[in-house]
């Protein structure tokens, strides 16, 4: 049985705002794939949340671009629809909704077609007419898919709208690209090539919505600020690593995507391999992007070669999910009846360095399994000796281990497991004392009482700010590929049907084994 006691902020550190002032350049931001889910669910609500919150100017402009046949009365609508529904619409003022809408335009076409950025240049240079030249600044944010990345930035760059600029240079111009960058190594660095022969890296903000969540950013300042957890941070003192990112929900009408992706590239190479990164690098001098992320892609190169018997992949068949039975993968509008693709995988990683030789890190995802959670679980090793007499809860029991546990999602927070005396236990009748687990819990918006902000709102702040910490740079992605290109490889050139587990469970029986040949067990996420 377990016992918990809630965290809470000191009433004298509860901050009145946890964003830093918004830059004070105005800016036009266009929007490429303005009438897709990810815009419509995620990112005009963002914009909306920084606009009531007077984080982006009040002179910056939206312009969505799309082939939906819109004119910026339709636009508008599908803006204001985006807002109402997200978490912050109730307290926006109708003025500023208004004075946003009023700068909101859209241009309709193919964002294949080199005629549509000719009308972009001329709209934007309407728009921007009155604005001094030097003010003129530019973030074009690509919610578009992979193969539109390198034509739209072509594009807009022949016709003189995202174009090279050293870093001081003013106006600016940038780009937020979306994930996955690429497929493979091969393709990735292609990509990348394709791009920076138009812009600079430090143009290009390669987003990975994970690093705009609470906890994430969190990570390195936990470790920094807190003494009696740095020194501890090591293989003399962690026996094991667990990062989980599990969901519940299928493909979601995202078949045919999804097929040709598969859960190692729609979640270990950017996700996953984020969180590991930041909980293994070393930390930074300071917390300036290049400084931040020089750490991460060392961590990144000091991971082993994976050993292809040290993973396992599987898919979802049928179950039930919230009381209701779902149907197989295999069953799953637009995914192949015969397909190899991995719903679920699971990996041990082994890093080469000074402060992690020895320690499994195991990694897994999937999807239709028991609940909604992505977590970091840090697991200490049991006290070098032990006092006589000391046992778990019921006699014999090991004693309960140390755990710190940050949670992304769904509640951002953290947790820390620790031994206690088991009151009553009276001495002259038992000789043995017994321990229990007791979880110490910690969540964000309980303790500091602020109102809900989304990653996004983050991340886009920080672009209008041209703050790049949270976002990934070229060597990152090169390096996740190159550490999964080999056991893609192996894997897509095996025949062997895939193991199936039924949704609404933690995974298959497989990946058990994993933790298990070296004494450990997968903890439930959430717990």
């Amino acid at each position: 049985m377990r016992h918990s006691i809630r965290a809470f902020a000191h009433p004298s550190h509860r901050p009145q705002a946890l964003y830093r002032p918004a830059h004070g350049d105005r800016c036009t931001l266009v929007l490429l794939g303005a009438t897709g889910d990810l815009a419509k669910k995620k990112l005009l609500s963002a914009v909306g949340d920084l606009r009531r919150k007077g984080l982006l100017p009040g002179a910056c402009r939206i312009i969505g671009v799309d082939r939906m046949d819109l004119d910026d009365a339709g636009f508008r609508g599908l803006v204001a629809e985006a807002i109402a529904k997200g978490d912050g619409a109730d307290g926006m003022d109708p003025r500023d909704l208004h004075s946003m809408l009023t700068r909101t335009h859209y241009v309709a076409g193919d964002l294949t077609d080199p005629e549509l950025y000719e009308d972009l240049v001329t709209h934007i240079g309407l728009l921007e007419r009155d604005v001094p030249p030097e003010s003129r600044n530019r973030l074009f944010y690509l919610a578009v898919p992979p193969a539109v990345f390198e034509p739209a930035v072509a594009h807009l760059s022949r016709v003189g709208l995202l174009t090279r600029r050293s870093a001081e240079e003013r106006p600016w111009a940038r780009a937020i690209v979306e994930k996955p960058f690429g497929r493979s190594f091969e393709s990735a660095a292609a990509l990348d090539r394709a791009v920076r022969s138009r812009i600079e890296e430090h143009q290009i903000f390669r987003i990975d919505h994970y690093l705009g969540k609470e906890t994430v950013q969190n990570i390195v300042v936990f470790r920094a600020a807190n003494a009696m957890f740095e020194p501890i941070w090591n293989r003399d003192h962690v026996s094991h690593v667990q990062i989980t990112a599990a969901e519940s929900v299928g493909v979601e009408g995202r078949g045919g995507y999804y097929d040709t992706a598969g859960a190692v590239r729609d979640m270990f190479q950017n996700h996953l391999f984020q969180l590991l990164a930041l909980t293994g690098m070393e930390l930074p001098t300071s917390l300036r992007a290049n400084a931040v992320r020089d750490e991460k892609v060392k961590l990144l190169r000091s991971v082993r070669v994976l050993d292809p018997a040290r993973t396992v992949r599987a898919q979802y068949g049928s179950g039930v999910v919230g009381g209701r039975i779902v149907r197989g993968y295999r069953e799953e509008t637009g995914v192949s009846p015969e397909t190899h693709t991995e719903t679920y995988a699971a990996l041990e990683l082994a890093i080469d360095n000074g402060r992690w030789r020895g320690v499994p890190f195991f990694l897994r995802s999937g999807k239709r399994l028991a609940g909604r959670c992505t977590e970091i679980a840090v697991h200490f090793k049991t006290p070098p000796y032990l006092i006589e007499g000391l046992t778990g809860e019921e006699p014999g029991e090991p004693l309960p281990e140390n755990v710190l546990v940050l949670r992304v999602q769904p509640e951002e927070g953290m947790s820390l497991s620790f031994a206690t005396k088991v009151p009553g236990v009276v001495r002259a009748l038992d000789p043995e004392l017994s321990v229990a687990p007791v979880d110490m819990r910690f969540d964000y918006d309980e303790a500091f009482g602020t109102e809900h902000h989304a990653a996004y709102e983050t991340l886009l702040l920080d672009a209008t700010i041209g703050d790049a910490t949270l976002f990934t740079r070229s060597d990152e992605v090169a390096t996740s590929w190159r550490l999964l290109d080999p056991l893609l490889d192996r894997w897509a050139a095996d025949p062997t049907p895939l193991p199936t587990y039924h949704a609404g469970t933690w995974g298959p029986k497989e990946a058990d084994a994993l933790l298990e040949d070296h004494g450990f067990g997968w903890r439930v996420p959430g717990s």
